[in-house]
């Protein structure tokens, strides 16, 4: 087994005629975290979605586990992103209806998971990340710390190989995102799950194994840590 879980070569991604991502070439082992800082409109969260497989570059390849993700068929990209990878949001994007067990468990849910075998793992993980007395609130009574926190443990609850994180602390207080950021990190470090940030904070983007910037579209200023 590589210990090569995610790579990209020349990747480009263009809207019309504009080119948010310039000829990227990117490498992520198993279990590293690496930070890709950059100001707005740098094109870090356009090459994000591009290693996630959720946008198709315009030129180049994206391959996961030797697999080139442009290969794959819809269904199976799908499920790969069900399955293998998991995302956190600056805002969460969770579902306020739904308590935070209950969004936290929805990846092992929709993989078919029981519920009760789901909940209780989604459990397990929230607890480990100091909500273990907030199981059952609904997530729109949550704090915004607290529901990063709820959004963390659901990229995590099905021991993915890859979390993308994007802006993962940059709607919370500098308190809050030190803390959630801090175990964001430490959970994903204890089940060796690789991690991909893009952040336009030094302060994050420090606490990584590798350091990238982006700017106008390129990679570059690789910093081992």
């Amino acid at each position: 087994m590589t210990d090569v879980i995610l790579h990209a070569e020349g990747v480009g991604l263009s809207y019309g005629n504009e080119q948010a991502v310039r000829n990227v070439d990117f490498t992520l082992k198993r279990g590293e975290v690496a930070a890709i800082m950059g100001s707005s409109g740098s094109g870090k969260s356009s090459l994000l979605y591009c290693l996630a497989g959720v946008l198709t570059p315009t030129s180049g390849a994206v391959a996961f586990d030797g697999v080139d993700l442009s290969r794959l068929p819809d269904g199976e990209l799908s499920s790969l992103r069900r399955t293998r990878l998991g995302f956190v949001f600056q805002y969460g994007e969770l579902l306020p209806e739904l308590t935070a067990e209950e969004n936290a468990a929805l990846p092992l849910r929709l993989a078919g998971i029981s519920k009760e075998h789901a909940h209780a793992m989604a459990g397990q993980v929230l607890t480990r990340l100091g909500m273990g007395d907030l199981l059952r609130r609904r997530t729109s009574k949550l704090s915004g710390g607290q529901s990063q926190r709820v959004a963390v443990a659901r990229a995590l609850v099905h021991r993915p190989d890859v979390v993308f994180a994007d802006e993962p602390t940059g709607a919370l207080d500098s308190t809050n995102a030190d803390t959630v950021l801090s175990e964001f990190l430490q959970l994903a470090r204890r089940q060796k799950t690789a991690l991909v940030i893009v952040t336009h904070d030094a302060d994050v983007a420090a606490k990584a194994d590798t350091q990238y910037t982006m700017s106008d579209g390129l990679l570059s200023q690789r910093v081992a840590v």
